[in-house]
């Protein structure tokens, strides 16, 4: 009878010190994964200062998008919460690209050793942030499965594990669901 009452006891202690551990796990997982993401973007953010001086010195009236490139990279610099910094990040992406496209009507830019280098290096590190975000959205989804799935969502809660956001895309570039099917 008692080796019952210690089984009884026992397996749900076992369950609660196995599922606090996945959810530490998967915690940690996020983090590394966010980790990543602001790496890159800590990549970006020293090539644009450089960029913009490149485009400067043979566009320099495009003072409008290259003060709005700037901004765009101090907001980034300043904002701390994930989702307002994914909204930013979009919008400096989107900024990245308009001045990248000035060369086509520069040709002394499109010639511009230093403006290629930096070209070809924003576009490795736009293919690495990617890659993070992806890894990163991964991470969220095992995480926010593991937060509400039920019973660990129990003892989830009352740790204070909760469910984490996703990077998603501004809401301007996303495609309606359903948008290009026959």
């Amino acid at each position: 009878m008692i080796v019952i009452v210690c089984i009884a006891l026992a397996l749900p202690l076992l369950w609660a010190v196995l599922t606090y551990n996945r959810l530490i796990q998967l915690r940690n997982q996020v983090r590394t994964a966010w980790s990543d993401i602001d790496v890159q973007l800590v990549r970006r953010h020293e090539m644009i200062p450089q960029l913009v001086d490149a485009v400067r010195a043979f566009a320099g009236h495009e003072s409008a998008l290259l003060q709005a490139v700037t901004e765009l990279r101090r907001r980034a610099l300043a904002t701390r919460h994930r989702g307002e910094l994914a909204q930013t990040e979009d919008e400096l992406q989107r900024a990245i690209e308009q001045l990248l496209a000035l060369e086509e009507s520069y040709p002394g830019l499109k010639a511009s050793e230093n403006f290629l280098r930096l070209q070809r290096d924003l576009v490795q590190v736009e293919d690495q942030l990617q890659y993070a975000r992806r890894f990163y959205n991964g991470a969220v989804r095992d995480h926010n499965d593991a937060v509400e799935r039920f019973p660990a969502r129990l003892l989830a809660g009352a740790l204070g594990f909760a469910a984490e956001s996703f990077f998603s895309a501004d809401p301007a570039q996303r495609i309606p669901h359903g948008a290009g099917q026959p």
